[in-house]
Parts: structure tokens; sequence; C-alpha cells
């Protein structure tokens, strides 16, 4: 497959016994592979036609953009191919930055900036096994696939004209936040389910600060024998298993690679994320380290995760399920030979 034009082709290898990617609209199969060259500019078209219809209708509307960038393999059109000095991740990124800014564009166009909230984060942490190709955690500890900062800590911006004043906060927020502050600020009643989220609108209007005191972190499939793998309250978090993951290896830090096992920790591994970001220094580690504002710590994360392990349900994985090779899209269904036949390649410009 091409990633940069004219005919530069994708690092690594497609995964084999697979259908090519396909590209959706709605129900149909539009392209199977696209030309990824062209693939963001596919995605800020309908973008931009969604808020256009909203506005012509006089209708809310939800955009939920979630672009491939920067994950592997990168890509970018004809505009940023070559030009970051980043190689291909920086040229990705930039492509990134640019659709960014002409979404943000089209709502001034409209007339829309006054009345939409933004916001931009990512996911999850870097693919640090893809090196140069899958980004940096910088001073974080791992990466993708761990509950180590460097898995899981993602920037954010909000940003709201005339309602959300510029600025920065170290307050505590989550991606599974945005539920219950999206269903506030619009009104709209929440599902009928334990949600572990909160309403993060006083933080992002400055009327107050924010209701979140506690992050829980979830391995890829947890369970209830081991519950959460790590709490974190205020400055504090304890981590009470941890396991490496194929996403973080490369890494100089053996405990992010897929090769260290699932591990118990007790006592916890305890850190002093306003010190020690890196989680770095064990403080239950070192006899100097232990003074009874730690130890007082310590029991309040112990506590907390066994009061939310008690009170979740866990639903059974859906990643432990494994696939269904049925369930592959295809562009040409009952076709033989299959998979290699779902192929309806988009046509290059």
């Amino acid at each position: 497959m091409t990633c940069f034009p004219p005919t530069t082709p994708c690092d690594g290898i497609c995964d084999q016994g697979r259908v090519p990617v396909p590209l959706l609209a709605n129900l149909s199969v539009e392209a199977q592979p696209p030309w990824l060259p062209g693939l963001e500019a596919h995605y800020v078209a309908f973008a931009r036609h969604l808020m256009a219809d909203a506005q012509r209708q006089g209708r809310p509307f939800f955009l939920y953009y979630a672009s491939h960038h920067t994950h592997y393999p990168q890509f970018s059109g004809q505009n940023f191919a070559r030009r970051s000095g980043r190689g291909p991740f920086g040229d990705s990124l930039m492509e990134l930055d640019a659709a960014v800014g002409a979404l943000i564009t089209a709502l001034g166009d409209l007339g829309l900036l006054g009345e939409t909230l933004v916001i931009f984060t990512a996911d999850n942490g870097p693919e640090t096994m893809r090196m140069s190709h899958g980004g940096c955690s910088g001073l974080l500890r791992c990466g993708k696939g761990t509950t180590f900062e460097g898995g899981v800590r993602e920037p954010a911006v909000a940003f709201w004209p005339g309602h959300i004043a510029p600025g920065v906060t170290h307050e505590l927020a989550s991606s599974l936040d945005l539920l219950p502050t999206l269903a506030a600020l619009a009104g709209a009643p929440l599902p009928n389910v334990t949600l572990d989220g909160v309403d993060l609108s006083p933080l992002l209007l400055g009327t107050g600060k924010s209701p979140r005191q506690t992050l829980f972190f979830y391995p890829a499939s947890p369970d209830e024998i081991r519950g959460i793998f790590a709490v974190r309250s205020g400055k504090y978090k304890a981590h009470f298993f941890t396991q490496g993951s194929a996403h973080s290896d490369t890494t100089a830090d053996p405990a992010c690679h897929a090769a260290s096992p699932l591990t118990a920790h007790e006592p916890p591994l305890l850190f002093d994320l306003s010190q020690d970001p890196g989680e770095n220094y064990n403080l239950l580690g070192y006899a100097a380290q232990v003074t009874p504002e730690v130890l007082q710590a310590a029991k309040q994360l112990e506590l907390l995760k066994a009061q939310f392990d008690a009170a979740m349900t866990f639903s059974p994985s859906q990643m432990a399920r494994g696939e269904d090779p049925a369930l592959q899209v295809c562009c040409r269904p009952g076709c033989s030979p299959w998979p290699s036949c779902c192929h309806c390649p988009e046509p290059q410009p």
C-alpha cells in the first residue's frame, strides 16, 4: 500500500489472512483498501458537510473525529509528505494538525464557534515498539498497553470561546468523564448503568474544581479476581498489579516489555506523581521514605481499590473472546479466493 505520494510504500507488512482495511460510509464499502494519502481529506470533507448541514437545519450536532493519525503505519497527503523534519511520524502529525485547524476554521465560517465545545485528546500512550514510528512518552514510564503513566496519561485541550477561559489546569480528569460532562451540558439523561465518570463542567466553565478525586487504572482484560491494577488519589498512585505489553517493547525499562509477566505487588508500588511522574522511586521500597503520610496514602489507596472492586461488575472481556473471520467486511461478499478477493481499491488522483 502507498502511504506517501506518489508511490512511497507503507512501513512494515500487512496482516496475513485478513481482508484489506475497508473505508465505510454507514454500511456501504467505499473502497477496500482506501488510498491512504487521501484518507484524512475524506474525513475532513465529511466533517465539514455534517457541520454545515446541521447549521442549515438549525439543529445541534455531535462529531466524533477519530483520525488515524498518528497510528502506525503513518501516512499523509502531498502537502505534508517529507515536510516535517520528523520523518513519517512528523508528516502525519502535521496533517492531523492541519485537519484540526480546518475543522475550527469551518466552525468559524459557519458562525458556530461560540456554540460549540471542542475537546481534543487521545486514547493511550505511544506504541514504543514502533520506535520512531510509534511516538515517545518522554519522562513517563512505558507506553501503550500498560497502566504506567506512559500508557495512560494524555494531553487534553478544551476550547469553547466565551465559556472556557484560556489557561492550564492540573486537576484530575479522564476520558471516561466525557459522557457525563457532555450529557450535563446538553441536559440529556445518563444511561441507567454505573459509570466511572463525573461531570467536569464546573472545571471547564471555571465555577469549581474537578469532582474527580481518584483515577482507577484498568488492565486490557479486567476480571473480578484481580480487579483494577492501579489507583491514583491526589498526588499518590499505587500499583497492585503490573504487566508489560508488546506495544511497549524496545524501551530501556524491562518492566514495560511483553516479557514482563503479570505481577502482584504486596505491598503495592507507591509513587508520588507530583515529584516523580516517571514512577521511578517506590516510596514503600525505601525505609527512609516511609513516613506516616506515605503509610496513610497506601492504606487509603488499598481501601479505595477494595471498595471499587466490590462495587464494580466486570463484564466478560470482549478482547478475550478472540476473532471471528466471518465478521470481516468484504466489498465483494461471497467472493473467492477469500480474503484476497476483497479488493476494491480507491482510484488514485
